[in-house]
């Protein structure tokens, strides 16, 4: 079983009507998938976090280094490739391309032996995740506040017991959004909030300590990721649990804000860590710091698999009677391709989400759609 061939898709949809979030403003819907191809036909595919042309770039670099190699052969080939762009990229795209291959990889580990990514993780401790709605972006054109409303008390409606919303684009005007969506949801949903790193330190403050009588479940990249005594500062000086780590790459990235209990939630994401191969390790750390592992999502239907496979092999911590379970970030704003690119759609019911227990990342590829929704040459 050798790999023969590296193939990037790159998907892409206008929005109907534009949304921002503090870090950015999205236009269109554009992800990077990854197809690793072997000799023998079979097939694994894998998705990255971010900009999609550049880690498609990305992860064309790596491709060479792929070719012939044994795709079993996970440990050896993550630490390969991380070694190959080191002295340029202990973070960001390097890391991201990366983590597109490693997922794919271990897809293909896991059809190779018919089992789930899950199993071959340790065991699957959960069949199921209740998932919580993200939308809340501050979209084009209308009033924020209402639509926050409306759009979240629909989220409430269909089932959701927990809903995320943005901020960090003004205080006053947040809390206002915060007042209007906890009123729209009931005292019974579970409602989280994410700046996007769009505070400073001061104004984090300020919101968590005037926001925490809407009771938040946790406050979620409050000032910029680069900012550990800013975080630390925060998690201080008001009472929400504080959340961040989906740009904290990989385990370098993230022992200093464990070991600085900086956050009291860390949110790897399985793309964006580095895949499977590096999520293990910082859950691991996370464990070791008592540091609660709550995992980020966000993409197409390989990016919610992928993210399913690993929370029901993440290990109750602490182990008791009745644990806690980990939620599914399920992303619910516009993306018509999101489910397009599977061919049996991964869909909640009443707000939970069933684990795919095919093997590897239990998920089968829509070519049609991948052609339909492919990027445009320009």
């Amino acid at each position: 079983m050798k790999i023969e061939a590296v193939r990037t898709h790159l998907l892409d949809h206008p929005l109907s009507v534009p949304f921002e979030s503090a870090s950015g403003r999205f236009e269109r819907r554009t992800h990077c998938l990854v197809e690793v191809v072997c000799e023998d036909g079979a097939v694994g595919w894998g998705e990255c976090l971010g900009p999609a042309r550049l880690n498609a770039a990305v992860v064309q670099a790596y491709a060479p280094r792929l070719q012939g190699r044994n795709p079993l052969e996970t440990e050896k080939i993550w630490l390969d490739l991380y070694n190959f762009l080191r002295d340029q990229g202990q973070r960001g795209l390097a890391v991201t391309g990366l983590g597109g291959i490693d997922v794919a990889l271990w897809d293909l580990k896991g059809k190779r032996f018919g089992q789930p990514i899950s199993m071959l993780l340790g065991g699957r401790f959960r069949e199921e995740a209740r998932a919580y709605a993200t939308g809340g972006f501050r979209p084009a054109g209308v009033d924020r506040v209402e639509a926050m409303a409306a759009e979240t008390g629909t989220y409430a409606r269909d089932g959701f017991s927990a809903v995320k919303i943005k901020i960090g684009f003004d205080v006053e005007e947040d809390l206002k959004v915060i007042e209007a969506v906890r009123a729209a949801i009931g005292a019974d949903t579970r409602l989280m909030i994410d700046a996007n790193h769009g505070y400073d330190p001061l104004e984090a403050i300020e919101l968590g300590r005037r926001a925490a009588k809407f009771d938040i479940d946790w406050f979620e990249e409050p000032v910029l990721p680069e900012l550990l005594d800013g975080y630390r500062a925060v998690r201080a000086q008001q009472p929400i649990p504080v959340a961040a780590g989906e740009t904290w790459h990989t385990r370098y990235a993230m022992r200093e804000p464990l070991a600085q209990r900086a956050v009291d939630i860390i949110q790897p994401n399985v793309l964006g860590v580095g895949g499977f191969t590096e999520i293990r390790r910082v859950a691991d750390l996370a464990s070791l710091h008592g540091v609660r592992c709550q995992p980020h999502c966000w993409g197409t239907g390989i990016s919610i698999a992928a993210c399913l496979q690993f929370l029901s092999a993440l290990p109750h911590d602490p182990p008791r009677p009745e644990p806690r379970a980990p939620m599914l970030e399920f992303d619910q704003t516009e993306n018509p391709f999101r489910q397009a690119v599977l061919a049996q759609p991964i869909l909640h019911k009443g707000g939970v989400v069933a684990v795919p227990d095919g093997p590897g990342l239990g998920v089968e590829v829509n070519r049609d759609a991948l052609a339909a929704y492919a990027l445009k040459a320009e």
